[in-house]
């Protein structure tokens, strides 16, 4: 028990040292760059970010529902992604689908929807091919729902 408190306490310290070492070097481009330094940290700068504030966070909340809302339907594709996933969390799948959904390029994103589906599994030549097909359909039905 002393020894499960030791080391939660020193991955806290760690954690704590990490994001005070992140705040010095963030005040060191302060002092350096001046207001420029908002430029290191912040993509797009020049861009409308302050007025779309928050509306991620709709969305995702939005898009998160919707993937989870379709995982438990009666839909074929659903059917099938819960019957290759078998005893792993629906939930933390909806949430790492979320995830991978918002990346940009096509091919990208089928290859992170397979991985997520494989999730490490020894997978033959065979599976290999179900897998891409049941990546591929789910895909295809999130870009209808969506």
């Amino acid at each position: 028990m002393a020894n499960k408190r030791e080391t939660h306490c020193n991955n806290q310290v760690d954690t704590f040292a990490e994001a005070l070492a992140t705040a010095r070097q963030m005040q060191q481009n302060w002092l350096t760059y001046g207001v420029d330094f908002v430029n290191i940290y912040v993509e797009d700068v020049e861009g409308d970010w302050l007025e779309t504030w928050g509306h991620d966070e709709i969305l995702g909340n939005f898009q998160l529902d919707t993937i989870k809302e379709f995982l438990v339907s009666n839909d074929s594709v659903a059917v099938r992604v819960r019957e290759h996933l078998g005893e792993r969390s629906l939930f933390d799948f909806a949430v790492n689908l979320d995830e991978v959904w918002r990346i940009s390029e096509t091919n990208d994103k089928l290859s992170a929807v397979k991985n997520l589906l494989a999730c490490s599994e020894n997978i033959d030549d065979g599976d290999s091919i179900r897998l891409v097909d049941l990546a591929n359909s789910l895909l295809v039905k999130l870009v209808e729902i969506l």
